[in-house]
């Protein structure tokens, strides 16, 4: 399926039906009274997260969004009926902002979760709800209330903990691939990843964190060179960032200290909070390296780069190293959950009464 996480859509909640002008006619019933029905309310468009979608590529193609609206009301006390409700279903992570301002209006990240987003008009009054004791015979009805009509742009940033970011045929991949149950393609030229791809890691019984694999980055993406940095907005809602590098590079000329900063100019250029978030060092492919030579390679390298986060040294291929990487991201990501919680406050049950909402 083609990977699509921008879309613009145009969405109209049904209008009202109109109220009603009616009077009963019976035979002698010389004055029956009114009999006017309300009008219908108008359908509501409603937005659903889909846990089992990942890309809104029925929404690129398909526009424009209308529900059905309130029919009219009748005579004989007769209401009309209300419009029937369109639901579209979302991926779990999309934005829905409005398209003329960038106002955010809402997320979707719980899956399930399911929000109203265009609210359809009630009907109008018919004439028997302006009967009184001075006003007998009305003639008054009122018209239905319009549906709600927006211009939606729809957004999708995937929901993972830990984000991979590297150059092209670094290695990230192949990675995701050893440590979790996500199956990539795996190429040994530039680009091979050309959307992002989600990984569930399995630590433990009930112990997991996601991770989000997306295209290499190359110097001047922020220009537009390779796949640009249009992909960036994937890693904005992750905990923790690898940066993976590629200590074998095929042509030596290549220099990994200079391709790992400009790496991080390019985060820095795209967002200066993407750029605070932490982030680890994974030096891989090191079964190219010889074993006498690995300690001094990466003492230069992190030498050279002034790097002082933490470091791991793996390979993706052997699997080497990526046991302790995975062990290691999981107590990161497992204390960073527990931080982002409200602190539970015991209150004595004496003074519950007493307690603060």
């Amino acid at each position: 399926m083609k990977f699509v996480d921008e879309a613009y859509i145009d969405i109209s909640a049904g209008d009202g039906g109109n109220g009603c002008v009616s009077f009963r006619h019976e035979k002698y019933k010389e004055f029956g009274g009114p009999n006017g029905g309300d009008g219908g309310s108008g359908g509501h468009v409603f937005a659903v997260a889909d846990v089992n979608l990942n890309t809104l590529v029925d929404f690129r193609y398909s526009r424009r969004h209308e529900a059905k609206r309130g029919e009219h009301g009748m005579g004989s006390d007769m209401f009309g009926a209300a419009g029937s409700d369109i639901t579209l279903k979302m991926p779990v992570g999309t934005i829905i902002s409005d398209a003329e301002t960038g106002e955010v209006l809402y997320e979707l990240l719980t899956p399930g979760e399911v929000i109203t987003i265009a609210k359809g008009g009630d009907g109008g009054f018919g004439n028997m709800r302006f009967k009184s004791a001075i006003n007998r015979a009305p003639r008054q009805k009122t018209p239905g209330w319009p549906g709600e009509k927006k211009n939606l742009k729809l957004e999708l940033k995937v929901l993972a903990d830990v984000g991979l970011l590297g150059m092209p045929n670094a290695g990230k991949s192949t990675l995701i691939t050893a440590i979790s149950n996500a199956r990539p393609k795996i190429a040994d030229y530039p680009f091979t990843t050309l959307h992002p791809n989600l990984g569930v890691v399995r630590v433990g019984p009930e112990q997991s964190f996601v991770v989000a694999d997306i295209p290499g980055l190359i110097e001047g993406a922020s220009e537009g060179a390779g796949l640009g940095h249009q992909f960036l907005r994937h890693l904005q809602r992750t905990r923790l960032l690898l940066h993976i590098i590629d200590m074998a590079p095929f042509d030596d000329s290549i220099d990994p200290v200079a391709q790992a900063k400009a790496i991080v100019g390019e985060l820095k250029k795209y967002d200066a909070g993407l750029y605070q978030k932490p982030r680890w060092l994974v030096l891989n492919k090191l079964d190219m390296v010889p074993t006498e030579e690995r300690a001094k390679r990466v003492a230069d390298f992190v030498k050279r780069l002034r790097w002082k986060g933490p470091v791991f040294e793996i390979s993706a291929l052997t699997r080497e190293g990526c046991e302790p990487l995975i062990h290691a991201i999981f107590r990161h990501v497992q204390a960073q959950h527990l931080a982002e919680q409200a602190p539970i406050v015991e209150v004595d049950p004496r003074f519950a009464g007493d307690a603060p909402a």
